[in-house]
């Protein structure tokens, strides 16, 4: 990677955010130096941030230790107001940073504006609940002796945030973290740390106090988050990203009986029946499969269209798809920017030909784009046959596979036919088909009707092997919360 001159706004967006670690309120180096960021439309290097090593990752702990006392007795009120506070300040400041967001992750401007939007409601959202915060006082059944329940801190967490959405993925812990009363080192992905480093910026600037929250930008994740996984004053992890990385933090975890969060991969199936309104199931699939380039572990990854109306739909979609203008996000008028890196612009390329090389006919796309950066054409395949890996493996691309069936048994039984099970979408006219449909699918949330289920309000999490807990709605901040019941004599 080599890194260039930079138009003077982009560089200055870059300029704004520390590239240090935070520990304990204070901006200090790594000990290992610094790791490179990589702008993924050019393949440049961006910038460079400080590389932690597990040293680094202690003191970060020590910091969050020493601060929970105070922090848990913090009033309620004051953390809901420097949430609040927050989120004032990244809506007065969405567009520097949106472009910073498109600068390191690659989505365009209006998707990277989208995010900011989505990232700050949860901090609104928390802040709202960190004063609902409830137990409850009841009569012991049996009479004579009462029953106290309160709600606690649970204590320092270790946060671990993906790059696809690398703002609202940390608001979306840090908000009920902060709510609960509860401090944290946070680990953003290698590949999209500037989000994060800004959001920690704009928490301090609002009041939050030293220690509570720590970043830890690191090249060896593993390495880094281990010993605070074995720490035996870590008392929460949440982790957003592979099943396969879950899997071996929560088997870490069990060591010392670590409350977790899991929100792991997805493979969501996306129905549409033969009483589909079309033009809306389109307009669904668009925002299912293509938001953040269909980077997204709520992307619609497989297409299981009813056989009367598979084909129009498919052409229908390729229609679409083919509109779409590909380019750096920071550009005017672009619709679809880089995949991540050239690892996962591989990982596209090779589903996509097992798909061809089994029968799928390409509608459109279907190729990698040459020159600089790591872009791949929007891409629909219709026909794909049963066995194709696109079937099973999440593409995590701007790839739609779509796949015919016969009767609302087989449907079902296709969508259902994976390990995974964060979200289903689901298109029909029929009431009744409707919830039949949405309650034999086997997922933590369904979009009916729609192609977008993400919402600071809700329960945001899956089932199977995409994981545990919740993030989101009023269930989010249970999350950081542990039950103390108290027996009290009266008598």
């Amino acid at each position: 990677m080599s890194s260039t001159a930079l138009p003077q706004h982009e560089q200055q967006a870059i300029d704004s955010v520390p590239k240090r670690l935070l520990i304990g309120g204070r901006w200090v180096d790594g000990e290992r130096g610094t790791l490179a960021v990589e702008d993924p439309a050019t393949g440049n290097t961006l910038t460079e941030v400080a590389d932690a090593s597990p040293a680094d990752a202690r003191k970060a702990l020590d910091a969050a230790v020493a601060a929970q006392g105070d922090w848990a007795r913090t009033p309620p009120r004051e953390r809901g107001e420097i949430l609040r506070r927050t989120f004032d300040a990244i809506s007065a400041r969405a567009d520097e940073l949106a472009l910073l967001m498109t600068l390191e992750m690659g989505k365009p401007l209006a998707e990277s504006r989208g995010e900011i939007s989505y990232g700050a409601e949860f901090l609104r959202w928390f802040s709202e609940e960190a004063v609902r915060i409830d137990g409850r006082y009841s009569v012991n059944p049996a009479g004579g002796n009462r029953l106290l329940t309160m709600r606690q801190p649970v204590g320092p967490c270790l946060l671990i945030t993906p790059w696809n959405f690398p703002l609202a993925m940390g608001t979306r812990k840090i908000g009920p973290a902060i709510a609960a009363g509860c401090t944290m080192v946070v680990k953003p992905a290698e590949q999209t740390p500037l989000s994060m480093l800004a959001l920690a910026q704009i928490l301090g600037e609002a009041g939050l106090p030293d220690g509570v929250l720590n970043i830890v930008t690191t090249s060896t994740a593993r390495e880094v988050s281990a010993p605070l996984i074995a720490d035996s004053r870590l008392r929460k992890l949440s982790f957003t990203g592979s099943t396969e990385v879950g899997k071996a933090l929560v088997s870490q975890s069990a060591e010392g009986l670590l409350r977790t969060s899991m929100e792991l991969g997805g493979n969501a199936p996306f129905i549409v029946f033969e009483d589909a309104d079309l033009d809306a199931a389109v307009e669904g699939a668009l925002v299912a499969k293509m938001r953040n380039g269909g980077e997204a572990c709520t992307a619609a990854n497989r297409f299981h269209v009813a056989k009367p109306v598979a084909a129009e739909f498919s052409e229908r979609l390729a229609a679409r798809l083919k509109e779409l203008r590909i380019g750096r996000g920071t550009e005017p008028d672009v619709d679809l920017g880089p995949l991540i890196d050239n690892i996962q612009r591989g990982k596209v390329s090779e589903l996509v030909e097992d798909a061809v090389a089994r029968g799928a006919s390409t509608l459109t796309g279907g190729s990698s784009v040459p020159g600089p950066g790591y872009f791949y054409d929007a891409t629909v395949l219709a026909d794909v046959p049963t066995g194709s890996r696109l079937l099973s493996e999440e593409v995590f691309g701007p790839v739609a596979p779509v796949a015919s069936f016969e009767t609302e048994a087989e449907a079902i039984a296709s969508a259902n036919d994976t390990q995974y099970g964060l979200v289903a979408y689901l298109y029909t006219s029929d009431l009744k088909r409707a919830l039949r449909v949405t309650e034999a699918l086997e997922t933590g949330m369904v979009g009916l009707n729609q192609g977008l289920v993400s919402n600071p309000a809700a329960p945001f999490g899956g089932v199977k092997q995409s994981g545990f807990g919740r993030e989101g709605g009023p269930e989010g901040i249970a999350e950081y919360l542990s039950t103390k019941y108290v027996a009290i004599n009266v008598d």
